[in-house]
């Protein structure tokens, strides 16, 4: 018998080559989760910004189109499943590069758990109206399970769910919307188009809660692995969701604001405004169809940042930073399964913990979720635009354009950080509430644990800067330079 090893498997790699563009822009889309923007948050922007909600609307997307042409520097040039964590590795180096993976995989993951939370609260309301009573836990468990299986069982599937989930919650929304505008015979409203009662200001904070419901534009990076030609399908989907997503909000702020106009209720305090207004226009049956809609779009998102999280781990783990196994791919799927399984778990364990440790109702969980998860966005986005200049620099590709996108990037990013954390004194930006007023130190804290891991690893392991800098750090690829003449940013 002879003792010679057996030759082991090679290590499973992930699917390549086989998302299309409609399928790699359902991701960014299905994290963003638009149906939910007027769904639910469309009173609180109008609540600041009034008749200038739909000037709110088009000055955040004016800055995250800046953000995108910054991601767009390196995703026209390499593609990873890393997200903007192998961007900036490429731009401010390995430290600066993890930090990021470090907050993206918080931002994804509380959006995610948030997203969770709502899933579970439309449709336990729609089982209630049904007669049909059970623990909230339930839908959780159920929401979790199925994202999982999807996410777990092929990247195709996942995307073309997430297609199919996020056009027919959209369709649903828009076809409200445009019966709600036609009731009124398509009409100009010229409160807002002047502004009247609009005050600078106003527009100011609105501009804040706009750009935490673009969060997640981005997250198409994550399938570098998978995406067909994806120096050009990636950077297309990054600009193309922000615009889409933008028009969208446009006109359903714009019809939002108009099919209030006139009635006793107040759009700033209207937790569900589409369902008044479908009551309200003689349009009752609709509501179960935009509940569906918006229950299809928790969901949708749910598994767009289980997917988008377990590549970021895959990707760091492969680097050293994480365990090993986290660095694996299913042999016959070629997911990032383990990956797949952890982001799942943190998922359901941490938001079900929460509302069962400390009683607090998951519609509580899912805002302080959906607050918390924005520091890592906001982290990201800055980060990659002081990123892209440094970048291309480098490379002897730097342009006078290149740095003012850098900048009024950077610019529009600051302003939902600061106000976020408030301003001492300032009636524009204060201090936030409590408990509103604790999550910037718990940000910190848990940044302050992914630095202290990351500087126990540098020291174990002496060949993880060198790792991460020969992967990532690569000269530029062709086929993106191809792309400068072709694409904006």
């Amino acid at each position: 018998m002879s003792n010679t090893a057996l030759p082991q498997p090679a290590a499973a790699e992930l699917k390549t080559n086989c998302l299309s563009y409609p399928e790699v822009i359902a991701q960014s889309i299905a994290v963003i989760a638009p149906s939910t923007i007027p769904a639910a948050v469309m009173g609180l922007i109008f609540a600041t910004a009034g008749n200038g909600t739909w000037l709110s609307i088009l000055l955040g997307m004016i800055g995250l189109l800046f953000v995108s042409f910054n991601i767009n520097q390196f995703a026209r040039r390499s593609a990873s499943p890393g997200s903007l964590y192998a961007y900036i590795v490429q731009g401010l180096g390995p430290t600066a590069g993890m930090m990021t993976g470090w907050g993206m995989l918080l931002a994804y993951s509380f959006t995610g758990m948030s997203t969770l939370c709502g899933f579970a609260i439309f449709t336990d309301a729609v089982f209630v109206n049904a007669g049909v009573h059970l623990p909230l836990i339930t839908y959780f468990a159920l929401g979790t399970a199925l994202a999982c299986f999807v996410a777990y069982r092929d990247i195709q599937l996942s995307a073309r769910t997430m297609l199919i989930l996020e056009a027919a919650s959209i369709f649903t929304i828009l076809a409200l919307g445009m019966l709600v505008w036609g009731n009124t015979g398509f009409a100009i409203d010229m409160p807002q188009l002047k502004l009247e009662g609009t005050t600078p200001g106003g527009v100011f904070a609105g501009i804040i809660l706009v750009v935490f419901g673009f969060s997640g534009f981005e997250s198409s990076t994550a399938l570098g692995s998978e995406a067909r030609d994806p120096l050009r399908t990636i950077p297309r989907s990054i600009i193309q969701s922000t615009l889409f997503t933008g028009v969208f909000f446009l006109l359903m702020g714009y019809i939002t604001v108009l099919g209030f106009r006139g009635l006793s209720e107040d759009l700033a305090t209207s937790h569900a405004p589409l369902d008044l207004l479908a009551a309200k226009t003689g349009l009752g049956p609709l509501i179960y169809l935009i509940n569906l809609g918006v229950i299809l779009s928790f969901f949708s998102c749910t598994l767009a940042c289980i997917n988008s999280s377990a590549r970021i781990v895959f990707s760091m783990a492969r680097h050293g930073i994480f365990h090993d196994a986290l660095g694996e791919a299913h042999h016959a799927n070629r997911t990032p399964y383990v990956a797949v399984l952890m982001a799942a778990g943190a998922t359901f364990l941490l938001p079900t913990a929460v509302l069962g440790l400390t009683g607090m109702s998951a519609f509580d969980a899912q805002g302080h979720f959906g607050t918390i998860c924005s520091f890592g966005f906001l982290l990201g986005y800055i980060l990659v635009s002081l990123a892209a200049p440094v970048y291309l620099r480098r490379i002897g590709s730097l342009r006078r354009r290149d740095v003012a996108y850098s900048v009024l990037g950077i610019g529009f990013m600051l302003l939902p950080l600061i106000a976020s954390v408030g301003i001492p004194g300032s009636t524009l930006m204060p201090p936030p509430e409590y408990p509103n007023n604790l999550f910037p130190y718990i940000f910190l804290g848990y940044m302050a644990v992914g630095l202290t891991w990351f500087i126990f690893r540098r020291i174990s392991l002496p060949s993880l800067i060198s790792t991460m800098s020969e992967t990532l750090e690569r000269p530029v690829a062709t086929a993106g330079d191809s792309l400068d003449t072709q694409q904006a940013g």
